[in-house]
């Protein structure tokens, strides 16, 4: 943003860039108002120039454009034309097949688009419905459309805040902004301004649209209403950012075009032939061409691929991952940079006492017992000191202590005090007989101008009162004369104190003093200026605390070749400090968003490869790193649950939104939502991802040989000049019945041992590797000969063409059937006990082949319909044994591969 100097005349209103600039006096002038509010006859006029505060909808692509575009896939046009080619010649049956198969795809497409443009109405459902407005000097409710420049808002706790706002009174205000800064912990207001560089999680003298007032109360002006806030910049930022197509969906097209050239040149050549060659007429090799096109084209595909999809969004679902976009579910596989929000993904987003600083020394606290261990020498914690340090924090706190139905104590409040009572009631103290005893005489509450809360209280023997401070150690040490030992107060050495405060900071703790005074005559709190004179009893460390499967998952993601980046809307020292505990980065800092906002795009590039942890970030920067990491060739996942997130979670390869804990928008932009808010589970998910790309790669490495066999099959025929050997009813039999059934199988296949020992796929890789594309084409060469040899001999010894042709398409599905075996390993052998078993389902599908087979051979409607002719034994038996060695060509190449793998 610029600074305040960029002015308009806007309704006689001077207008600002950075509010957060000015003083309070100085924005009710530029705004034209005053403390009791806007008077009723500037409201209509400022609403007739702003308009109403609503965010604009985006228009958005009609159903029919969403219907249309999921056949834009030249694969899936050729299918189309096919189709209608043969309709037109009659072959109504074989037509319907192609047509249903491509329809069904596109309405699965069409549904899952529909869901994800539903991002941006979720976003204008964060603003509230009603707000609490001064006008004409008297308190009134209205709806939050109404709201314009200049109107005076009142909050109070649980005020949804509806448009960005200039404080000018505040009173231990606080506002959570996680939805739109990341921040974890609500942010103090006040209403001094700042700079004009300040970050939005650094602008204290603002509340912004969409957050929500967790405790004290305040007043402000209304400085920007509808898209001109800065819950408005991301909807106007998310309409923009173009979603990116998956490696999966880009290496699908890639395939479909180098099938559609070769099926048509092809067809043509062919064509060609047989009417220069040998004479054939224009209308039997047009026909020719049409079964040549539609025995080429893998027509079971598109569902195979749909079905593996849906098979892995079941197995995620039992894992706590929801996936809203089947092709992400792939997509997940080929990560190789993960962006991870730190609150609640990476830690547990619970804060939690991990260290206390007193007299003796520094006492780590136990993770799950919160007891003290001791600070050296063995010497356990002063039970004295301990017990006045949890006593000050239960009375000085604002944090709710109930009992439940069940009669089992439960806090509630500011996150940093909860922690503090759990860590008290851990020291035995009875949280609600300490308030009992001792009941609020008068308060100061926190305000971020003097950074420390007070509370007054009756003493044990009733004579006098005391005074309980806590408060950031900068504002509550220099108060301090003394510090509480165990025999006594001891003189403050207050330069010590501040130097193990900043090594306790360093480890990324947030830290709170606390103090106490005895005041026989009492405290005036009015003035903080008089709190002095006090007794430290120590410092205590907070943070939210790294989840441990999270520390496992990154370490398992870096043995899989992917690299974890964490981006939080944090303070800087403490995301490196997680970063460090988590084994992200070893940086004293993360690089700021400032930093990375001075930055050019270049520069930008640079940083985002090199580090590790992103601090203060906002939602523009987010997008930013995130297109930085892609122009490098990375497939990125990014996980997100607040405002902020969205954008960068709708350009990731693989947007990624909590389900607990995260906002509507996040969710509705993202692909996949996870319901435990659990880094550890998009390291499950990237392993399923995997496992789903491998058998994707596995079922189209089985279907392309037996596509390519019948599309040599009649290429042959045609240049020799003999009858087709396949009809093309034939040809969609064997397509759509056999070939996908068998191919399904290959869906449930489990994992191979190295799936994340190996590194993330290259997005510029092919989706058939080489060395799987000469497999293909051997076996493709094998298949045919086998038939084609089976078809000469049952013609020469004068049997019925339509018997010949009953044994060609057995012969093949036979040699599906053995090649199905080795198909189980991309690169292993399945020679072996592993490789029979380990897939009830490929049996299954086996033995319902089997069935199919004998039915479309021997059950006379079938006959009629595939032109087929019983066969005898003396036939199956030859077909079993030329087709049965497909297993040994497969796997002898494999062999032959890993040879030369390994001697290179």
């Amino acid at each position: 943003m610029q600074a305040h100097q960029s002015q308009r005349q806007d309704a006689g209103i001077r207008r600002h860039e950075a509010w957060h600039t000015l003083d309070a006096e100085e924005v009710l002038e530029a705004l034209q108002t005053g403390r009791g509010g806007l008077d009723q006859a500037q409201i209509a006029p400022r609403l007739e120039r702003f308009g109403e505060n609503r965010q604009r909808p985006v228009a958005q692509r009609s159903g029919l454009r969403r219907l249309i575009s999921q056949f834009d896939n030249l694969l899936i046009q050729l299918l189309i034309v096919a189709a209608v080619i043969t309709a037109v010649l009659g072959h109504f049956l074989d037509a319907g097949v192609i047509a249903a198969v491509v329809l069904i795809n596109g309405v699965i497409g069409f549904i899952q688009e529909g869901r994800a443009e539903q991002a941006l109405a979720a976003i204008r459902g964060l603003l509230a419905p009603q707000a609490t407005v001064r006008r004409d000097n008297r308190r009134q409710t209205i709806d939050a459309s109404q709201l314009v420049p200049g109107d005076m808002v009142i909050l109070e706790p649980g005020s949804k805040i509806s448009a960005d706002i200039r404080l000018v009174t505040t009173r231990g205000l606080a506002i959570d902004e996680s939805a739109l800064t990341g921040e974890s912990v609500p942010a103090s207001k006040s209403v001094e301004p700042v700079s004009a560089e300040a970050s939005i999680g650094d602008r204290r003298c603002m509340a912004y649209a969409g957050t929500l007032v967790t405790r004290g109360e305040g007043a402000g002006v209304v400085v920007e209403t509808a898209d001109a806030t800065a819950l408005g910049e991301v909807t106007a930022m998310l309409s923009s950012v173009e979603s990116v197509t998956t490696p999966l969906l880009r290496d699908l097209a890639r395939l479909g075009k180098r099938l559609a050239a070769i099926i048509l040149g092809a067809g043509a050549f062919t064509a060609l032939a047989g009417i220069l060659v040998h004479g054939f007429s224009v209308v039997e090799m047009f026909l020719a061409a049409v079964a040549l096109i539609v025995a080429a084209i893998p027509e079971g595909l598109p569902a195979i691929v749909t079905i593996t999809l849906a098979l892995g969004v079941q197995r995620l679902a039992r894992r706590k991952a929801i996936v809203r976009r089947l092709p992400a579910v792939e997509t997940l596989g080929a990560v190789s940079v993960i962006c991870s929000d730190k609150t609640g993904t990476l830690t547990l987003n619970e804060m939690a006492v991990r260290a206390v600083l007193l007299g003796d020394g520094l006492h780590r606290v136990d993770d799950k017992t919160l007891a003290l261990e001791a600070a050296r020498a063995q010497e356990p914690a002063p039970a004295s000191v301990v017990d006045a340090l949890s006593r000050a924090v239960v009375l000085c706190s604002d944090a709710d202590v109930h009992a439940n139905s069940e009669g089992q104590v439960r806090v509630s409040g500011d996150p940093m005090e909860v922690a503090l009572l759990h860590f008290a009631k851990a020291q035995d103290v009875e949280l609600r007989a300490l308030r009992s005893a001792h009941p609020r005489v008068d308060g100061l509450p926190f305000d971020s101008t003097h950074r420390l809360m007070a509370t007054l209280h009756g003493t044990d023997d009733g004579e006098g009162q005391v005074l309980m401070v806590k408060g950031a150690p900068e504002a509550v040490v220099p108060r301090c004369k003394q510090v509480l030992g165990v025999d006594g107060t001891e003189p403050l050495d207050e330069a010590a104190w501040h130097r193990q405060a900043e090594a306790m900071a360093a480890d990324g703790l947030r830290l709170l003093a606390i103090a106490r005074q005895t005041a026989p005559g009492g405290v005036d709190l009015d003035d903080p200026s008089r709190i002095d004179g006090l007794t430290l009893i120590g410092l205590v460390g907070i943070i939210d605390p790294p989840r441990e499967e999270a520390i496992a998952a990154v370490k398992t993601c870096h043995e899989a070749g992917m690299r974890v980046k964490m981006i939080t809307g944090d303070h800087a020292v403490t995301a490196a400090a997680i970063g460090r505990q988590l084994g992200i980065g070893d940086d004293e800092r993360g690089i700021t968003g400032e930093a990375l906002e001075a930055m050019d795009d270049e520069a930008l590039s640079r940083c985002a490869a090199q580090h590790s942890v992103f601090a203060r970030v906002s939602p523009r920067v987010k997008l930013r790193l995130v297109q930085a990491l892609q122009s490098q060739g990375e497939v990125v996942a990014m996980t997100g649950d607040g405002v902020n997130d969205a954008p960068a979670l709708k350009r990731s390869d693989v947007g990624v939104a909590m389900g607990h804990g995260g906002t509507d928008a996040a969710r509705e932009a993202a692909e996949i939502v996870l319901a435990d808010d659990n880094f550890a589970t998009i390291e499950a998910a990237v392993h399923e991802g995997r496992v789903i790309y491998d058998n994707i790669v596995k079922s189209i490495a089985f279907l392309l040989p037996t596509n390519a066999a019948q599309a040599l099959l009649l290429v042959v025929a045609v240049l020799a000049g003999w009858m087709l050997p396949i009809t093309p009813a034939q040809i969609l039999w064997v397509n759509m019945i056999t070939a996908v059934t068998l191919a399904l199988s290959l869906a449930f296949e489990p994992p191979e041992d190295d799936v994340m020992a190996r590194a993330p796929r290259s997005p510029s890789a092919p989706l058939i590797p080489r060395v799987i594309l000469v497999r293909i084409l051997i076996v493709a060469v094998c298949m045919v000969a086998g038939t084609l040899a089976l078809f000469a001999r049952e013609l020469a010894d004068g049997r019925p063409l339509a018997e010949a042709r009953t044994l060609a398409v057995n012969t093949l599905v036979l040699f599906e059937i053995w090649f199905l075996f080795s198909s189980r390993r991309l690169h292993t052998g399945i020679l072996n006990t592993s490789g029979l078993t380990g897939n009830a389902r490929v049996w299954l599908a086996i033995a319902i082949i089997v069935a199919a087979q004998l039915v479309f051979t021997y059950l006379p409607p079938m006959q009629v319909i595939f032109e087929t002719q019983p066969l005898g034994p003396g036939a199956w038996l030859l077909a079993i044994v030329v087709s049965l060695p497909i297993i040994l060509v497969a796997e002898g190449h494999k062999w032959l591969m890993r040879r030369r793998s390994q001697a290179r």
